[in-house]
């Protein structure tokens, strides 16, 4: 199977910090990555590096058989598409009107400027997907926080990319957001079962059901990385995080608890 994405003995030095160090990583069609570690692990710069927003100091990255610095990225950022809940959205958008930037790359629509009929069905059928089809028309000022992180993987989507990047989507929301969340991200796999997903969190509860692949990050390097039930030991979890945990699996769903505080397992030593 050709990889999507591949990783070779990157390094990242920016002002003189050491901000990845020797990351090697395969992503295949259809395959969902979880990238997990503390703050400051160095998550989310490996997924703007993948995104083609920053080059490796040292080794390579090849997205979708090209090379990072021998390719136009504008070309590429179509076809892998970074979600952000910090991308930046004016109050008065609609959900629509954001989704619709996603055809044309930008945070605004430009003036005059209207979308084909097959990018207006593309939004519709984006929107409907993430189950916002009753709220297309309403202002970002008023969309919950969950409402908002379905909303911008909907605009991701308008590129029909073939790698999805997606930086903490689960960040700030409640219970019910979360699980309404990850039933949009099953429903797309399922509708686009070619799709390769990377996701970025802290908690393994907010793993979506078919994560199928792990990377385990701490202090910008990589302690483990490759099938998720090899790489989310209660050992290998308890020594990315620097604290004694438990982690079982529950029909398709993570499970992370704390062990007592004084335990000696070989994971912290």
């Amino acid at each position: 199977m050709d990889n999507l994405i591949d990783v070779r003995g990157v390094d990242l030095v920016r002002d003189g910090r050491l901000l990845l160090d020797q990351i090697t990583l395969s992503v295949a069609a259809g395959e969902l990555w979880a990238l997990l570690g503390p703050n400051g692990a160095g998550k989310s710069v490996l997924l703007r590096l993948l995104a083609t927003y920053s080059h490796p100091t040292r080794g390579y990255v090849e997205i979708l058989g090209n090379r990072l610095g021998r390719v136009d990225v504008f070309a590429l950022r179509p076809l892998v598409s970074l979600v952000s809940a910090h991308h930046p959205v004016r109050s008065g958008r609609t959900t629509r009107e954001l989704v619709l930037t996603g055809a044309t790359g930008t945070l605004d629509l430009a003036a005059r400027w209207a979308p084909a009929p097959a990018e207006s069905a593309r939004a519709d059928d984006a929107i409907a997907l993430m189950g916002l089809s009753g709220l297309a028309s309403s202002r970002w000022s008023v969309l919950s926080q969950g409402e908002r992180s379905r909303a911008l993987i909907a605009r991701g989507l308008m590129g029909s990319p073939r790698v999805l990047l997606l930086d903490e989507p689960t960040a700030g929301l409640d219970v019910a957001g979360r699980e309404q969340l990850l039933a949009s991200l099953t429903a797309l796999r399922a509708r686009e079962p070619e799709l390769a997903v990377i996701l970025v969190t802290h908690h393994l509860e907010e793993l979506p059901p078919g994560t199928s692949h792990a990377l385990l990050l701490r202090e910008g390097r990589q302690l483990a990385a490759g099938p998720a039930d090899q790489v989310l030991t209660s050992d290998q979890v308890s020594a990315c995080f620097g604290y004694p945990v438990t982690v079982t699996r529950h029909v398709d769903r993570w499970i992370c608890t704390a062990r007592s505080p004084d335990f000696e397992g070989s994971a912290l030593r």
